[in-house]
């Protein structure tokens, strides 16, 4: 019977002199030559008693080439040549094309710019003939159609996530009847799923991490004799009980570049049956413009692509010529599948990306046949202006929100939440015929000029304030809308008289927050306390933390705070001057609420429609230390209103304020201190005030 062949190369040139992994980072001139000599030849005298072994040459001034498993990926007697992604290893490829042409090999090459690394990024199974193919660091997923033609197999597509594990070989190790030894963490959710759908549990063997990082995954196996760097002993035994002999033989040097056993050979007989050419990668034409780079949107798009399973090639960049001039770009995003390219375009369409192959495709419509459940794969909406292509012509979304869905009747399109779907409803589905209109791309003018998706530090909250009281009389000055969602920190740093004399001056449409900023404000009223604590004194006072009880039944004795204040029991604050100016509120509540107030919506929903009706319209929204509420908030705003986030807490400030919108900023500060300079700075602006006190 003829052996199986394999190919090594001699590591005479081998040393760790650039870095292109994490392993060889702080290795670089550390490796050893005759170490390097002594393991490799100990690994080919293993082999040697169960392969016939074949030696390739190694040549100066390419120290990689030890690794052959990158050299090409062989199925029969054609081999797909490797294009190694960086240039360091580059000079590999003359080397090996002329060997496997002197063999009698039939070379394949791939076009220029597509990377491919051979047998450590596809591996055949040994079970069902499949090939395994990774990508995202050192091959490219354009790669697999043509190894899917070429070599007539199904390919499965791969995406590795972890930096250490760049190829899939080391990661990922294919054993007899169709067992897998393999590291889970390494891939995204999306192979995982693969992997679990191709291989049953029984046959599934993942590693911990420390077997991970020891290389026990690449491994070269023949006949069920598995050859390694290293394994536990736990690992060695479960191998041992499904019928696998393990020998570990010490490849440190090579760890030091980042291989092992399976990196340093390449398998050169490798028999395969025809299979029905098979890959299931698909890619759509993207076109991107606006200030690409001193935006960073062209890194936000990459990342997009890259985080989402996808990969990509720009077909076309063309650069603005001066600061003003936009760029434009057109690339290739692929994805293994046609729900991952879909999931990635979505968020694509999210910067204000476009499909320039399909121009005018109207968008695709499903009706609802369930009462609130949108169908499987309708479009989410978010905060930017959107249009859709219907009936010859754009037509632009209305109520645009953030987590909705698009409803379109005969000549209109709306958001609307999923739980207000009827049946009949038509909801626009998939990717063509949706175009956002996105920060990027709206005229830079218009811009609210500090407002830079900042968190402003301490130093900057007098500079901030400044325009924001600017920001302010502007808007009251045209008849604009300005809304205020407050939390109960307001009432205790000393907040309130501010926040009230803002709305008794005409700075505020409208109050959004929950039980607890009305019942603390009414308390300091009636009580001069918040939570107990005599706010003019800094002292708790005692059985002060009876306060707010008998603040909640005292309007609740009433009927409500309106009622109260009509009565003269209420005489000061920030309710009170809601009540007098006219300006409507919304309270939500929660389960943590005592009482409540009659005016707080314990319903959920009724409170969710009621927040987004207040802010209908509005042009700038000051958040005052409540996260839960601003969250919800921010959901229900469109761009182009100006969000002021202001937090002691850095953590609650960045979380609201990063919400891809440039009219959003942040501040870090104490929310009293900022109302009291946010007053004084419109006083200074030439406005009368007279603070009241409560």
């Amino acid at each position: 019977m003829n052996r199986l062949r394999y190919l090594m190369c001699p590591p005479d040139h081998y040393q760790v002199n650039y870095v292109i992994n994490p392993w060889m980072e702080g290795n670089v001139q550390r490796s050893s030559q005759q170490r390097a000599i002594d393991q490799w030849q100990k690994l080919q005298a293993i082999l040697s008693q169960y392969v016939q072994v074949e030696r390739l040459t190694p040549a100066q001034g390419w120290p990689d080439m030890v690794f052959t498993a990158n050299a090409g990926l062989i199925v029969n007697q054609t081999v797909v040549l490797s294009q190694f992604y960086h240039p360091e290893r580059q000079g590999e490829q003359p080397y090996c094309r002329d060997w496997f042409a002197a063999q009698g090999y039939q070379v394949l090459e791939l076009p220029q710019g597509i990377a491919f690394e051979g047998a450590g990024d596809a591996l055949l199974d040994r079970g069902q003939g499949w090939l395994w193919s990774g990508y995202g660091f050192r091959s490219m997923l354009e790669s697999h159609p043509y190894l899917a033609k070429w070599l007539s197999l199904e390919v499965l597509s791969l995406h590795l996530i972890d930096k250490r594990f760049y190829h899939l070989d080391t990661c990922f190790c294919p054993l007899s009847e169709g067992y897998l030894l393999y590291y889970p963490p390494a891939f995204d959710t999306y192979s995982n799923h693969l992997i679990e759908r191709r291989i049953p549990p029984e046959k599934r063997i993942p590693v911990s991490e420390a077997d991970a990082i020891h290389f026990a995954c690449n491994a070269v196996e023949i006949d069920r004799v598995i050859l390694a760097n290293s394994m536990s002993y736990p690992l060695q035994e479960r191998l041992q009980k499904l019928g696998f002999t393990v020998i570990t033989t010490d490849l440190s040097e090579f760890l030091k570049a980042g291989g092992a056993a399976k990196c340093l050979t390449l398998r050169l007989d490798e028999p395969l049956s025809g299979m029905p050419a098979l890959a299931g990668v698909t890619k759509r034409l993207v076109s991107l413009q606006g200030h690409l780079v001193d935006s960073d949107l062209l890194t936000e798009a990459l990342d997009r692509i890259s985080d989402g399973g996808g990969s990509f090639q720009i077909e076309q960049f063309n650069l603005g010529a001066h600061r003003p001039d936009p760029s434009v770009m057109q690339l290739w995003v692929s994805a293994p599948t046609e729900a991952l390219l879909d999931s990635i375009l979505n968020n694509l369409i999210d910067l204000g990306a476009r499909l320039p192959d399909a121009p005018e495709t109207p968008v695709r419509l499903e009706r609802v046949t369930q009462p609130g459940v949108a169908p499987e794969d309708f479009y989410v909406t978010t905060i930017y202006p959107t249009e859709i292509y219907h009936q010859n012509q754009w037509l632009r979304v209305q109520n645009q929100r953030m987590d909705g869905v698009i409803v379109v009747t005969e000549s209109a399109a709306t958001c609307r939440l999923i739980r207000d779907l009827q049946a009949g409803d038509q909801v626009v589905c998939g990717v063509d015929g949706i175009h956002t209109l996105h920060k990027q791309n709206q005229e830079r003018g218009q811009e609210f000029g500090f407002m830079e998706s900042g968190v402003s530090s301490e130093r900057r909250v007098e500079l901030v304030v400044e325009e924001i009281a600017w920001e302010l009389r502007r808007i009251r000055e045209r008849g604009g809308k300005t809304v205020v969602v407050a939390g109960p920190v307001t009432i205790h740093t000393g907040g309130s008289p501010h926040l009230a004399t803002l709305i008794r001056e005409g700075y505020v449409q409208a109050l959004l927050g929950g039980n607890a900023i009305a019942v603390h404000d009414l308390e300091q009223n009636l009580y001069g306390t918040s939570l107990g604590v005599d706010l003019a004194r800094g002292r708790v006072v005692k059985g002060g933390h009876r306060h707010h009880l008998k603040t909640i039944n005292l309007i609740r004795r009433y009927g409500s705070i309106e009622a109260a204040v009509g009565a003269g029991v209420i005489t000061s604050g920030i309710f009170y001057e809601c009540i007098r100016q006219g300006v409507p509120f919304s309270l939500a509540g929660s389960i943590r609420d005592d009482g409540p107030l009659p005016e707080t919506r314990m319903d959920l929903l009724q409170a969710q429609t009621e927040y987004s009706q207040l802010i209908q319209g509005a042009e700038m929204i000051l958040m005052l230390s409540t996260m839960l509420h601003s969250i919800g908030v921010g959901n229900m705003t469109p761009a182009g209103v100006k969000l002021i986030c202001v937090d002691i807490n850095p953590a609650v400030v960045t979380k609201l304020a990063d919400r891809g919108s440039l009219e959003s900023v942040g501040v870090v500060t104490d929310v009293g201190l900022f109302l009291s300079m946010l007053v004084r700075q419109l006083q200074q602006l030439g406005q009368p005030y007279s603070l009241t006190t409560g």
